[in-house]
């Protein structure tokens, strides 16, 4: 079994964001050598998830509205007591920080109108993290 690993690393502009990283995972994956296996896509943050879904204007807009209502920056959460950002570790950790994608033929397996996003919930950041594992034959 061939295990590749990868680190991308991502600048966000603000406070919430999709990050299209559809690339830059597709590329690491030719890389890897892996003919068929998996690929984990992974952010190493507390406040950052990540997704599969259309990269289409309207409905990235409406996914972000759609975290904001989810998890209002102004809501009264306890954790603001402390830092001043609840609402993005909510909305990160019912996303969820990782998703799983097969690997066939060398390539990464996703529906035709699935890209990856990075999705940023407290920034912006002039540094992210995504963490590219391929595993397979």
């Amino acid at each position: 079994m061939r295990i590749y690993f990868k680190e991308l690393t991502f600048r966000t502009h603000k406070r919430r964001e999709l990050v299209d990283i559809t690339s830059e995972v597709e590329r690491a994956v030719a890389e890897s050598g892996v003919a068929n296996g998996i690929c984990l896509v992974f952010a190493p943050h507390a406040t950052a998830a990540i997704i599969a879904n259309e990269h289409e204007p309207g409905l990235m807009s409406d996914m972000l509205r759609k975290v904001e209502e989810e998890y209002p920056w102004d809501g009264r959460w306890e954790h603001n007591r402390i830092d001043d950002n609840a609402a993005a570790h909510l909305a990160s950790a019912f996303i969820g920080s990782a998703r799983v994608f097969p690997v066939k033929n060398g390539r990464i397996v996703r529906g035709t109108w699935q890209n990856i996003f990075l999705v940023e919930l407290d920034g912006p950041r002039s540094y992210r993290r995504v963490i590219v594992e391929v595993l397979g034959e």
